[in-house]
């Protein structure tokens, strides 16, 4: 093809000059065909791109058609159960619950119900009236002198410098108004978070908005934000579910002057979290950073996120617990399939343990160390829909985070672009000229009813199951397809087995 383009192109070339000239119009065509064959010989002798080499032209197309990849699957391919991370349906009924549109399905489930991966809720024939008033939680335990009254469900971490300035408005203003809370990530509390909405402020092991210049953590810095009033929960992220073990990026074209003031970094660098936290080093470390952080609060709630790896390392904590009497407020359990703007594949395919069998394993351990009733647990990753809450709820948790469900209220179209500063909905991006696009009124009343909708939901579904409060929701309402995997082999064999023996006499 690279042969025939040169020799065939210069031919055409020459001969759509010689035409305009003889017609003496239409000089725009031999023009433009000048440029592209200018093009083709260029990519013909670059060493970069294989595929341009060889198809100077045609190999365009297999770019273009590449970056519209995801739209492509989304719009012309998916069925409504497809769809990764979050299938079609899904992603339906957070956009209709977001509009506070009906969110009702027409003509039964696509699901397969015979599957082993199916999960369903078992109802009761003594189903109860749902109540009105949405669910919430205290937390704070014994050392905790500003108790939080805390939504059940709630916004999970998300960075403004992941997230443009418009989005984290949209999300601050809709959790006022719906008396959520809403997690700041590791980026700091930015102006953008100000918009009345509680926070929880997380702190990262980069230590942004409480740094000194050699990256450490600032005592002085941290209980100058700590103390405002919007700050009602403080966060130590141990580990994110999305890359346990790997510290947070943002890519340098998100790192503008306004980030990197907030975050006390240089602006226009690529910015690596450190791994791990400089000030402990250990389960005793962690246990008394925890009490230093609540102290400098003024005694507000702290605990800390981790996604479940060396299991030994929590016993270790659990442990550190008993000996030195310090408790944390709340720990946050991320599950492997948690979501991220950035991070290497193997690290988001291959490491960490998923949400479900982290929560059993903690809250296990927390009971076996007469642990679980000073603390609350906090589920993390994927947790979208109703039934997810109350999936988590039946494993251990007393409340719930989400990130990428408020974000489809934002109008996230799940185009997997949040690393590359170009996401088409100015969510997750600061490129001006997309975040222009988001309209700040009207996405904070999405985010509000979204939140409102869903926790709705989970009122009616409790009542479907005939239990009064959350604190009824157990494992016991639950069942899976692989209840019924087997079916025809607990009964056609008695079928069969009668007709050999009517045969027989």
């Amino acid at each position: 093809m690279r042969d025939k383009f040169l020799s065939w192109g210069i031919v055409l070339v020459i001969a759509t000059w010689v035409v305009a000239l003889l017609i003496r119009a239409h000089y725009w065509i031999p023009i433009l065909l000048s440029a592209i064959y200018a093009l083709g010989v260029y990519n013909a002798y670059q060493s970069k791109h294989a595929i341009l080499r060889n198809f100077p032209v045609l190999g365009y197309f297999r770019y273009f058609f590449e970056s519209i990849s995801p739209e492509m699957q989304q719009y012309f391919i998916e069925r409504e159960t497809d769809g990764k991370p979050f299938p079609r349906n899904q992603r339906s009924a957070v956009y209709r619950r977001a509009k506070n549109l009906s969110d009702t399905v027409a003509f039964g489930t696509q699901l397969e119900v015979n599957h082993r991966k199916y999960e369903g809720i078992k109802h009761s024939i003594y189903a109860k009236s749902p109540k009105e008033e949405l669910p919430r939680v205290w937390v704070g335990g014994e050392q905790c002198t500003q108790p939080y009254h805390a939504s059940l469900f709630n916004i999970s971490a998300m960075s403004f410098g992941a997230l443009s300035d418009r989005a984290q408005i949209s999300l601050n203003r809709g959790a006022k108004k719906g008396n959520f809370y809403h997690n700041t990530g590791e980026g700091g509390i930015s102006p953008h978070h100000m918009e009345g909405g509680d926070l929880c402020w997380q702190i990262g092991t980069g230590y942004f908005g409480c740094r000194n210049e050699e990256g450490k953590f600032n005592p002085e810095l941290f209980k100058q934000y700590s103390t405002l009033p919007n700050v009602k929960m403080i966060e130590i992220k141990l580990s994110q579910g999305a890359k346990p073990g790997h510290g947070g990026v943002l890519p340098g074209v998100k790192n503008t002057p306004e980030i990197a003031k907030i975050r006390h970094v240089t602006p226009g660098m690529t910015v690596i979290s450190p791994p791990s936290h400089t000030s402990f080093s250990d389960a005793a470390g962690l246990l008394r950073f925890v009490q230093q952080l609540r102290e400098l609060s003024g005694g507000k709630p702290v605990g800390f996120k981790l996604c479940i790896g060396d299991t030994k390392e929590f016993e270790d904590i659990c442990v550190q617990m008993n000996v030195l009497k310090i408790y944390p407020d709340f720990i946050t359990i991320d599950g492997a399939e948690g979501g991220t703007g950035a991070a290497p594949p193997e690290f988001s395919d291959g490491v960490g343990m998923p949400l479900e069998p982290a929560l059993i394993f903690v809250n296990r351990t927390l009971n076996n160390y007469n642990l679980r009733s000073k603390l609350r647990v906090i589920a993390s990753g994927k947790v979208l829909t109703s039934l997810d809450i109350l999936r988590a709820v039946a494993m251990g948790a007393d409340m719930c985070n989400n990130a990428r469900g408020f974000m489809f209220s934002l109008g996230c179209i799940q185009a997997l672009r949040c690393n590359t500063n170009n996401c088409p909905t100015g969510v997750a991006t600061q490129d001006k000229m997309l975040i222009k696009g988001l309209d700040v009124t009207d996405k904070s009343e999405r985010v509000y009813h979204f939140h409102k909708n869903t926790l709705h939901t989970c009122n009616e579904l409790i009542a479907a199951a005939g239990r009064s409060s959350y604190e009824e929701v157990d494992a016991t309402m639950f069942m899976r397809g692989d209840e019924f995997d087997h079916l025809a082999d607990l009964y056609f064999p008695d079928i069969l087995g009668n007709v050999k023996q009517k045969a027989r006499t």
